[in-house]
């Protein structure tokens, strides 16, 4: 199972934080977790600028319709791009069915991102990453913040 980073513990979030959740621990002492972060394995420093999708959801970014800007106006789109086709591709060599990640991200959001405005609106939609996983067969669940 493909989980993100974060919630083990690794220091990846935007902000140079972890997402540490509990739950998410649990797991990993029952099943073998693979920790990826899609936005440092598209090339993104920690910390780096808090990044929102822009006119869509991941979905959309993937058709080309949505872009993903940095705080500072700064398109990483392709980088985020490239993390979910590198997630999707450690996925498929692993045969792995399953993934829980960080909801919000721009990434790896399951069920909200944020709006896009970077004022902390946030609004139902999927990340990038999330988006791929989906269209490729691989069911995707999320845990709360904590």
């Amino acid at each position: 199972m493909i989980v993100s980073a974060c919630l083990i513990g690794v220091k990846c979030r935007y902000d140079g934080s972890d997402a540490l959740n509990d739950w998410v621990i649990e797991l990993s002492n029952r099943f073998k977790l693979i920790p990826v972060c899609p936005e440092q394995l598209g090339g993104l420093p920690t910390p780096r600028k808090c990044c929102e999708i822009v006119g869509g959801d991941g979905f959309d970014v993937l058709k080309g319709n949505a872009k993903v800007l940095s705080e500072d106006g700064i398109d990483l789109t392709e980088r985020f791009l490239r993390g979910a086709y590198e997630t999707l591709r450690i996925a498929k060599t692993l045969n792995v069915e399953r993934a829980i990640l960080k909801d919000l991200s721009p990434s790896c959001g399951v069920e909200y991102i944020y709006d896009g405005t970077f004022s902390g609106k946030v609004r139902r939609g999927v990340g990038v990453t999330t988006a791929l996983l989906i269209m490729n067969g691989i069911e995707v669940g999320s845990v709360k913040k904590g």
